[in-house]
């Protein structure tokens, strides 16, 4: 059982303001964790609760979201303080007011300027997670190295062990025995949401956009933008100030399926075989380009 008082405490030592909730919400919308809106009246915040042993889930949770806000580029809840509560694990953030109208024009730019940040290498400084997936993030300078290591192999090795057929096995070992052929460029290593479906980009009253569960690491900046387009959710407008701000290298038509592909083949080990045809499809378009 979760100890609020336990967390309360906790808030109040790290903002230097004791907090005595006397309102405590639930709120709906995520699959792995439990959330929830604590309130003393002025103030709110927003508590993500899991089982004990996911705290390591909720720590690479805030990793990721204070590399973000340092960027200085693009909103995101500000990660106020984590730990373990009464059996629990326990992540409190800022809680934001989600509820305006989207600029996605806003959107795009920003993103953009979030992928100009970078550092010297691919991956990142500790491994974190792609949902609930651990996502290996072992630095290497070599972005297809990295891509076919620590991101497609290791889903399909997870799709494997998950018993998913040798059929998908053996059409991914095709696949990353000829990865070179598809990424043509030379990616600067861009700082990356890692996870940015249209559920994680939200928008305040005055219409600024805000992004959040994160899965951060740095990567080719094609990735970021390829997820946007998986599930839908980013309007037109987004794309073309996208564009406008830093236009896409020739051959991310081809590169967007490769990438996306790491997502299925994750929702693949994470929901069952349900995605099993979707992946098997997706390195399928990308073998026939290699005829």
């Amino acid at each position: 059982m979760t100890d609020w008082g336990a967390i309360a405490r906790h808030i109040g030592d790290v903002t230097g303001q004791a907090f005595t909730p006397h309102d405590r919400s639930s709120v709906g919308g995520g699959c792995i964790s439990a959330a929830t809106v604590l309130s003393d009246g002025p103030r709110s915040y927003f508590v993500k609760c899991n089982d004990a042993s996911r705290l390591d889930l909720f720590e690479a949770e805030a990793d990721g979201l204070a590399a973000l806000a340092s960027s200085g580029t693009i909103r995101v809840p500000v990660p106020v303080c984590w730990g373990l509560a009464g059996g629990a694990s326990y992540l409190v953030l800022e809680r934001l007011n989600l509820a305006g109208a989207g600029r996605g024009a806003e959107a795009g730019r920003r993103l953009a300027e979030l992928h100009r940040a970078g550092g010297p290498a691919f991956g990142w400084h500790r491994d974190n997670y792609i949902g609930a997936t651990p996502q290996p993030n072992n630095q290497t300078p070599d972005w297809i190295g990295f891509w076919r290591d620590r991101r497609l192999g290791f889903q399909l090795d997870l799709a494997a062990r998950n018993g998913h057929g040798r059929a998908l096995r053996h059409q991914g070992d095709r696949l990353l025995a000829d990865l070179g052929a598809f990424i043509g460029h030379q990616p600067s290593p861009s700082l990356l949401h890692g996870d940015l479906w249209g559920g994680n980009l939200a928008y305040l009253a005055d219409g600024s956009p805000v992004i959040f569960d994160p899965a951060v690491y740095l990567g080719d900046r094609e990735a970021d933008l390829a997820m946007t387009e998986l599930f839908g959710g980013f309007g037109g407008d987004f794309h073309v100030a996208y564009r406008e701000a830093w236009p896409l290298d020739p051959g991310y038509g081809t590169r967007k399926t490769l990438y996306n592909l790491y997502h299925i083949l994750n929702h693949l080990n994470l929901f069952g075989s349900g995605y099993l045809g979707q992946a098997r499809t997706m390195i399928e378009r990308l073998l026939a380009e290699l005829r």
